[in-house]
């Protein structure tokens, strides 16, 4: 396991491609933090601090005068929650690195950029820093493209109009296809759907995502032990 610029580099241009589509999603969450009120540099600042596109959105849904800050801390703290389950997806390769290489590179992971780097991982590739160069491409595209957004929000209204709405399940169905891994990846993806529906259906928030990644989990764990 190598941390150098060679592995940043590799990220980094691998994916430029899904950043450009994440920029779309990007730009639909500027406008709707500008109908929510934010300015241009505090929706900048938000993308660039938080990174998360879902949350931010779902922040941005709630947010009113007074904001309801407990409800916004809680809602976001379910949706983010995943991110556990992915940074332990990633510690048997990044155990070799140090805390400082470990902890700079995981602020910059996105769900986007995590399903590559776990494909670059998985091949043997040994590039330790390609999670750091391709969180550093995602990181550019969506603090770029909210500030577009924001600027262009009271000109282009609602973003669904223009199909920035399906930006995000586009880039997700992309990723699936290159994380498909034959028949094995079809039972933990069907039990994550079937918890994620009934979730969405019987509990409140945004917990669905959360319950739906824990149950595949467990059901990949029972399989792996027996």
């Amino acid at each position: 396991m190598t941390f150098g610029r060679e592995g940043i580099r590799v990220g980094f241009l691998t994916t430029v491609p899904v950043a450009i589509g994440v920029g779309g999603y990007g730009v639909a969450f500027g406008v709707l933090a500008n109908r929510a009120g934010l300015s241009v540099a505090e929706a900048a600042l938000m993308s660039a601090t938080v990174l998360a596109g879902a949350s931010q959105i779902v922040a941005v849904e709630l947010w009113t005068d007074p904001i309801p800050v407990a409800a916004i801390l809680v809602t976001v703290f379910a949706i983010n929650l995943r991110y556990s389950l992915m940074g332990a997806a990633l510690q048997p390769w990044f155990r070799r690195l140090t805390p400082k290489q470990i902890y700079g590179s995981l602020f910059f992971m996105a769900d986007e950029n995590w399903a590559l780097t776990m494909r670059e991982l998985t091949s043997g590739s040994g590039r330790g820093a390609f999670l750091l160069g391709s969180g550093i491409a995602m990181w550019l595209f969506w603090v770029g493209s909210t500030i577009v957004g924001a600027i262009a929000g009271g000109v282009v209204g609602d973003p669904a109009r223009y199909g920035f709405d399906f930006v995000f399940a586009a880039v997700f169905v992309a990723l699936a296809v290159e994380l498909w891994e034959g028949r094995s990846s079809l039972v933990p993806w069907l039990v994550a759907l079937a918890v994620a529906v009934v979730a969405a259906e019987l509990v409140a928030g945004r917990w669905y995502i959360l319950l739906g990644g824990v149950a595949a989990a467990v059901v990949e764990v029972i399989r792996y032990d027996a």
